[in-house]
């Protein structure tokens, strides 16, 4: 007999890890029920519907890929270490790397999601271009080689797609980014 209520971590969980895989597509209360052992009420219980459920994943993603990076990148002190401790969080090996390249379609049609995202990409440079002006660039060069960064970024990972990474991938990536900034 399935719980009657899984936790709103427990569906948030797996929504993301769902949504990363297959998009919005992968979000189908049944079999998200089915996997967490519980009656799809739950699913209601904390979510009044799947176009809410989506938008909290996204705040989901935004805490865990946004917020936590900057947080973690702001605990060092200078700021090529700053630098340093982006690149490896943002550079890294993630098996929900595919959730913003599924956000980016679903938002297509919601509008309401578009505007996060480019809030988000817009909040990713800006930082970006922070930690360049402390690391002594100009405001031009800053501005050029942050987004020219948040573009390599997104590229790479387009690239990387359902492959395997190598071992010493971040060696080949920090070459990349050495041509355009030092560190």
């Amino acid at each position: 007999m399935p719980k009657i209520v899984a936790k709103k971590e427990d569906w948030i969980k797996l929504g993301y890890r769902l949504f990363s895989e297959q998009g919005v597509s992968g979000i189908i209360v049944e079999k998200m029920a089915a996997t967490l052992i519980v009656n799809k009420s739950s699913f209601y219980w904390h979510f009044k519907t799947k176009k809410d459920f989506i938008e909290q994943l996204t705040m989901f993603w935004i805490n865990n890929e946004t917020k936590r990076i900057i947080n973690l990148t702001n605990s060092k002190k200078t700021g090529e270490q700053k630098f340093k401790t982006l690149f490896v969080l943002v550079y890294k090996q993630d098996p929900f790397l595919d959730f913003i390249f599924h956000l980016k379609r679903y938002a297509i049609k919601e509008k309401k999601i578009q505007i996060i995202i480019d809030k988000i990409d817009s909040q990713r440079i800006k930082y970006t271009y922070d930690l360049l002006l402390e690391m002594g660039y100009s405001k031009q060069d800053a501005s050029i080689k942050s987004k020219l960064l948040y573009k390599h970024f997104l590229g790479y990972h387009e690239m990387i797609r359902n492959k395997k990474q190598k071992n010493d991938y971040q060696k080949e990536v920090k070459k990349e980014i050495n041509q355009f900034i030092k560190f």
